[in-house]
């Protein structure tokens, strides 16, 4: 097989993307990327789809594929492929399997170094052989999305049920039930201080972590993995600092580092879950956004009836059974995508 050796810069252009602030987005269906991926919706593309995104401030050298036009900001580039030398999507996988991360020009404030990057030596095939590898590739990544999206319909599923008949009271029987201070008769209110006790997470730096079994859970979701569990699975993560009330939901054992709170597994439930994603949590500190324990216990939780609460827990535990299956599966996708990716990105592996 005959490929060609030359620099990424040879066969790419890293182009800037440009300030959007919050403020002056309006709400659209063009995906804002950043460093991070996905990180908001405007209503005017910056760029015309389908693009790559690297990610050059905050998470240096991340690299996303998008098929919409889209709009990168100033913390990112997008890739401009040079005379048609390089399939997009090939470009796409080529920079997935480059060392950009390690091309850090500023200690302070993370970034990715456009000069170095485009620097550096790569081997390419012929155009034929890169659409026979995207192909390969993409065949993973397209099995990948579809059940991304079966999960986003099932966890929309679940939510609604939850809405309907705890938000809206439209639950089995409400024709028949009279309503008593506010609530139907047979429930409480309580408020969630007198409900769960919110469990601080525990510091663990990414320099000690030991990869392992167990995901770490941070206020933006899972962040990495570690050889040992702090919590017991299944159990319910809520956002401390940073991403303030986020709420997340581990089935299995995990470990929750100290921008989150934890609900202990004796507490936690899929309607719990669900009642906290439905809650309304605000930052109390302005330097550091950050919600008060104290502020979270005032929040008012609905206490339905157990026979209410058994028909809403037969449902929504298929829903996450199917979640948990989709979720493994992608998992297994992932993990073949990234062993066939080097080898073919190197030519060991012919195709």
């Amino acid at each position: 097989m005959s490929w060609r050796i030359c620099q990424l810069g040879d066969v790419i252009e890293l182009r800037y993307g440009k300030s959007l602030p919050d403020r002056d987005r309006k709400f659209g269906d063009i995906p804002v990327y950043g460093s991070g991926g996905i990180g908001g919706w405007h209503d005017i593309a910056l760029v015309s789809g389908p693009g790559v995104i690297v990610g050059r401030k905050g998470s240096v050298g991340s690299v996303f594929y998008e098929a919409r036009n889209f709009f990168p900001i100033d913390t990112a580039y997008y890739v401009v492929p040079k005379d048609g030398r390089i399939d997009l999507r090939y470009a796409y996988y080529l920079l997935s399997s480059l060392p950009l991360a390690s091309m850090n020009s500023d200690v302070a404030v993370p970034g990715l170094n456009r000069d170095r990057a485009l620097g550096l030596e790569i081997s390419v095939p012929s155009y034929a052989i890169q659409l026979s590898i995207s192909n390969i590739l993409s065949t993973y990544d397209d099995l990948i999305e579809n059940n991304r999206r079966r999960m986003a319909l099932l966890e929309e599923s679940a939510r609604l049920l939850y809405r309907e008949w705890f938000v809206r009271l439209r639950f089995p029987g409400y024709e028949h039930t009279p309503i008593v201070d506010g609530v139907p008769q047979g429930w409480e209110r309580k408020t969630l201080g007198d409900s769960i006790i919110l469990n601080y997470g525990k510091a663990l730096k990414a320099e000690i972590r030991v990869e392992g079994d167990f995901p770490v859970f941070g206020s933006s979701g899972i962040v990495g993995t570690h050889e040992k569990a702090l919590v017991q699975g299944p159990a319910i993560v809520l956002g401390r600092k940073g991403n303030v009330g986020s709420v997340y939901w581990s089935s299995k054992s995990f470990y929750p580092i100290d921008t989150v709170y934890f609900v202990t597994p004796e507490s936690s439930s899929l309607y719990l879950f669900y009642a906290l994603k439905n809650m309304h949590f605000i930052s109390t500190d302005v330097a550091v956004p950050g919600l008060n324990r104290d502020f979270a216990y005032s929040r008012h939780l609905l206490h339905p009836p157990l026979s209410l609460l058994r028909s809403f827990h037969e449902t929504v535990e298929r829903i996450h059974a199917q979640l948990d299956k989709l979720d493994e599966t992608n998992k297994k996708l992932r993990a073949a995508r990234d062993l066939l990716l080097p080898r073919l990105m190197s030519g060991e592996l012919a195709v």
